[in-house]
């Protein structure tokens, strides 16, 4: 008889914790949607296509995280609407890029989306080191001083 392999815990790791909050398609979508600043459920499950159960799920989990606040607009009958948190907005961050990423690799026939930045100037998202400007693929580090993306 073999001996059992033993189960191996998994690594402490901010990116698998901020996807138990919003690694779901509908989630992120619905995040979407909020910066797009459609408030109410109607519009969001509209614009995102997700079923009223799927969103009232997606939606309480992410005021339980604090990346959304609920925010009463009617008393008869009852209404709310959301709102992104300062959470809420700096997951924002993260959408620019993935749309980029999806942009060039998934939809690449499509003309993409663009963004003005409040200079005039067209938004290029991309991750750089805040003290040097170079982008940051080519130099991250941990703690100890392993790169965590190899130079190619």
């Amino acid at each position: 008889m073999e001996p059992m392999a033993k189960t191996a815990l998994p690594r402490a790791c901010s990116v698998a914790d901020a996807l138990e909050i919003v690694g779901e398609r509908w989630t992120l979508l619905a995040v979407r949607e909020l910066s797009h600043r459609f408030h109410r459920f109607d519009q969001i499950a509209r614009n995102t296509g997700a079923s009223r159960d799927i969103l009232t799920v997606r939606l309480r989990k992410l005021e339980a995280a604090g990346v959304v606040r609920r925010e009463r607009y009617s008393e008869h009958p009852p209404r709310y609407e959301y709102h992104l948190t300062e959470a809420g907005w700096e997951l924002c961050d993260v959408l620019l890029p993935l749309m980029r990423w999806g942009d060039r690799h998934l939809n690449p026939a499509d003309p993409p989306m663009t963004f003005t930045h409040a200079c005039g100037e067209r938004l290029e998202p991309r991750v750089v080191c805040a003290h040097c400007g170079e982008p940051a693929r080519e130099g991250i580090r941990d703690a100890s001083g392993r790169g965590l993306i190899p130079h190619e």
